[in-house]
């Protein structure tokens, strides 16, 4: 089944909310709409989003420490700013804290979602994501998750699903630490205690398989995640 692409909004005026989610909805995109820099924190550790929208001016928690938070777990996800302001110091300031467009107030949400589009394609992920590669070179295995396959030489392991659904985001985040959370969610949808422990089991299993080639070790990061690191650096091709 198709997947689509994940957006987060936190915007406080209800109605500017509201507009923005169904346009982007009616364009086929999942989303996920709150009022405020708490909130939205929450929803990004439970939702994974692919892209965030934040509103800069917010109760609770404003846009830039929400944005300021994020950045500490994943230095990669696009943050767009929306703002009623126009200081050049505001600009800036979002700028420094890695966001990836500045959008003024008013706007037009036809405007706001084309440049969330070219964001998506500058960094390869589209609103069909069966388009994703299914097959990865890690180290000297190949690795073909529509197959549940991981092979070296002649040698073929074939893999449960949960150990191909925890070993394709591993692999997607090749060389970068995994949240432990974000990738419960990402497999069991839920992080408790139960499936924290299992994936704990699943994450010795693909150590083992993994262990033909010392260019590839599958790193716990305490208090952090996991981190699938090919020594040489390569990055996993075709």
């Amino acid at each position: 089944m198709e997947e689509k692409i994940k957006v987060l909004i936190v915007e406080d005026d209800p109605f500017i909310g509201l507009i923005t989610k169904e346009c982007f909805e009616s364009r086929d995109f999942a989303v996920e709409l709150h009022e405020n820099g708490d909130a939205g924190y929450k929803a990004y550790k439970k939702f994974s989003p692919d892209i965030c929208i934040f509103d800069v001016m917010m109760p609770i928690k404003d846009g830039f420490t929400l944005a300021e938070e994020i950045r500490q777990e994943d230095k990669n996800i696009p943050i767009i700013f929306l703002t009623a302001r126009s200081m050049k110091e505001d600009v800036i300031k979002g700028f420094n804290l890695g966001a990836d467009d500045y959008v003024k107030k008013p706007f037009s949400v036809e405007e706001l979602i084309a440049r969330v589009d070219v964001i998506l394609k500058r960094i390869n992920i589209t609103n069909n994501k069966e388009e994703e590669k299914s097959t990865f070179e890690v180290g000297k295995y190949l690795y073909d998750r529509d197959y549940k396959l991981l092979k070296i030489g002649s040698v073929e392991q074939k893999l449960t699903d949960k150990e191909a659904d925890i070993l394709t985001y591993l692999c997607k985040n090749i060389n970068d630490v995994v949240d432990r959370s974000k990738l419960l969610m990402e497999v069991w949808e839920n992080d408790s205690f139960f499936n924290s422990r299992s994936l704990d089991v699943y994450i010795t299993k693909i150590r083992k398989y993994l262990k033909e080639d010392s260019d590839v070790e599958l790193l716990t990061i305490r208090g952090k995640g996991f981190k699938l690191w090919i020594h040489d650096k390569k990055a996993f091709e075709n």
